[in-house]
């Protein structure tokens, strides 16, 4: 055998063949923070994607006794290192992780984060990272237990700070591509303040949303590691952008000055959100005259004058519209009109996709290719769905490890990643 030598020609399509890569661990090191500002990391983001209707699916019925009970139970099908990456390769910068943390905590009031549920989390979160991407999760709904804050504060508070603890404390080494949001939607509260019926309560409500956003930062900066300086987003009240910009909504104090703000943009909610007439409202199938375009662009002002041109970095964590019900060329003028009203204005913009949605799940890339070339021409990015392909290998019989069923383990290195499929050539001298 001493002679004999083995040459690996690669490709990456055609046809599948057993081939074992080891695993690239996570470094033990903390990963080093840049020496950046938050309005540039928020820029060098791009544009974003959220993973919606997966980690953050819950539910009383779910009765879940895996991580994958939750991850499947909203439609999506398990999240893969393939998915992941090819997010990256349809062009976006930033992947918006949404989590239900409480999945599978034991209910003793102690708030415990399953290790099963934190290490499936992590796992997406690291091929993110790996992926080129930034990563940004949060607290997500979570079976609805922060909407009990307004008569419940003191165990809410207590649970809002312990499962922060643990999460932070889980990401300390993390570098800067990783960013904790405080919350999605659910600060602010009807039971406090209805907006539509005067002031009453309106203090109150916002000084809650004000505390839980400082708690958050408290939280994070004394918890060890590169959390000191990691970039933090805040919730806006509601995520709605003219309440957030309301005088009352405050950032909160941090010796770090490194945050950002969240806002949605589901406007009008007619069009956005309604798919069928309901009691508040008549569903729009259209969307793009001039005075919409220009209410948009109203708004996105709005969000600029009241943060960006302050100092402070505006992330849209969530945009969209359904598909039911309309006009196709409707919705790729709001998509991509929303998407470039932010992004000229230095803002962040991150769409809201669910299972079956804009991006395919499983054929790993954008399910409407002029949506996600438009989306990529915005921020000036280009889709890459090219596979990588491995030049030739060579290696003596002697220095390769045999497995337990006495095959040869060919080593690929680290490109092997992005390998899908390969043909190997095997040529014996």
């Amino acid at each position: 055998m001493t002679g004999k030598r083995l040459t690996a020609f690669l490709t990456s399509i055609v046809m599948f063949v057993m081939i074992i890569i080891p695993s690239v661990p996570q470094a033990d090191a903390a990963e080093a923070m840049r020496d950046i500002t938050t309005m540039e990391l928020v820029r060098d983001m791009g544009i974003g994607i959220n993973l919606g209707n997966t980690l953050e699916a819950c539910g009383d019925w779910v009765n879940g006794k895996t991580p994958a009970d939750y991850e499947t139970a909203w439609g999506s099908p398990i999240v893969t290192e393939e998915m992941i990456r090819g997010y990256k390769n349809a062009g976006f910068g930033v992947l918006r992780i949404p989590v239900a943390w409480s999945n599978l905590m034991k209910d003793d009031g102690n708030y415990k984060i399953s290790p099963d549920y934190m290490a499936r989390v992590t796992e997406v979160v690291d091929w993110a990272i790996d992926s080129g991407l930034y990563v940004i999760i949060n607290i997500h709904w979570d079976n609805g237990w922060v909407n009990t804050f307004p008569e419940n504060k003191n165990e809410c508070m207590k649970r809002f700070e312990t499962m922060w603890e643990q999460i932070a404390d889980n990401y300390k080494d993390y570098g800067d591509h990783l960013m904790f949001e405080s919350q999605n939607e659910e600060l602010g509260w009807e039971k406090l303040w209805n907006r539509w019926a005067g002031d009453d309560g309106k203090t109150e409500s916002y000084a809650l949303v004000n505390e839980i956003n400082q708690k958050f930062v408290d939280v994070i900066r004394k918890s060890g590691g590169n959390n000191a300086e990691r970039h933090l987003l805040i919730s806006g009240y509601n995520t709605g952008i003219d309440v957030t910009c309301d005088p009352l909504f405050k950032m909160p104090s941090d010796p770090a000055n490194r945050m950002a703000v969240s806002v949605h943009y589901y406007s009008p909610s007619t069009f956005a959100i309604l798919e069928e007439d309901a009691d508040w409202g008549k569903a729009q199938s259209t969307w793009g005259t001039a005075k919409e375009v220009e209410d948009l662009n109203k708004e996105m002002d709005m969000m600029k004058s009241s943060f960006v041109d302050k100092g402070i970095p505006v992330i849209i964590g969530e945009y969209g519209c359904p598909t039911k019900n309309k006009e196709p060329e409707s919705v790729m003028k709001f998509l991509t009109s929303v998407c470039e009203a932010a992004y000229s204005r230095n803002m962040c913009p991150v769409l809201w996709d669910t299972p079956g949605g804009r991006y395919d799940r499983l054929e790993c890339r954008m399910a409407d290719k002029e949506l996600g070339d438009k989306l990529c021409a915005i921020a000036g990015t280009k889709a890459n769905y090219t596979e990588d392909t491995l030049e030739s290998v060579t290696y003596k019989t002697e220095e390769l490890k045999k497995n337990s069923n006495g095959e040869y383990i060919v080593p690929l290195g680290s490109n092997a990643k992005s390998l899908k499929k390969a043909i190997i050539t095997l040529s014996c001298t």
